[in-house]
Order: structure tokens, then C-alpha cells, then sequence
């Protein structure tokens, strides 16, 4: 398995979750510490599982791993939804974020299908 580092897709899920952090550490009030919390795990989580998939023995178990990063982006979307809908991230910073979540979304499905079709024995 080659480096995760020269993963397009993990470039961008890394930079995201460090934008991720930052915005998180911007909501204020122990109530919503929680939220602060999970957005910066899930963002955090995309890049992870990138990285712990690179390192499994097969395709297919990278492909699975993938499918837990395409999951932690649903994941931090959510709670990006409930932190707009509750006023305590600006309209720019959702906005901001939702459209690297689906640009990262769309590189981890066209790579899943990449990595399927390269882990399924050719038929004679």
C-alpha cells in the first residue's frame, strides 16, 4: 500500500478536520460542549479512517475503511446541521464547510469504486 500522505482525498479530509477544529473552538457555553466535541471527532474521524484503511492488506478491507469515512462525513455534516440550526456556527462557516464535506464525499465514492473494481478478480 502506498503512502496515505499522497492521497488527494486525505489532503482534504486533513485540512478540513483542522478547519473543523477551529471553527468548534469557536462555539462558546458548556452546554454545547458535547457538539464541540463530536464535530471535531468526526471531521477528524474522515482522515483517520482514510489512513487506517491505506494500511490494510487488502483493497477490499480499504474499501471498507472508506466506507467509514464517507460514514464520518454524514456524521459531521449532521452535527454541522444542528450547530447552524442552533445559531452557534455563522451561515459562511456551515456553508464553508458542507461544501468540502461533499467535494471530500464525492473523491471517497469515486475512489471506493476505484479500489472495488481493482479488488474484483477478473472473470475468463
Amino acid at each position: 500500500m502506498s503512502d496515505f500522505k499522497k492521497l488527494l482525498v486525505w489532503q482534504k479530509a486533513h485540512a478540513l478536520a483542522l478547519i473543523a477544529h477551529r471553527i468548534a473552538a469557536r462555539i462558546r457555553g458548556a452546554q454545547n460542549a458535547t457538539l464541540r466535541n463530536q464535530i471535531t471527532r468526526a471531521a477528524q474521524s474522515i482522515a483517520a479512517n482514510i489512513v487506517e484503511g491505506r494500511g490494510q492488506r487488502s483493497e477490499k478491507d480499504f474499501a471498507r475503511f472508506l466506507g467509514y469515512a464517507l460514514n464520518s462525513a454524514a456524521e459531521l455534516e449532521h452535527h454541522m446541521i444542528v450547530a447552524r440550526d442552533i445559531s452557534v456556527v455563522t451561515a459562511t462557516d456551515f456553508d464553508f464547510v458542507e461544501e468540502k464535506v461533499t467535494e471530500i464525499r464525492k473523491m471517497l465514492y469515486a475512489l471506493i469504486a476505484r479500489v472495488s473494481r481493482s479488488a474484483t478478480p477478473a472473470r475468463s
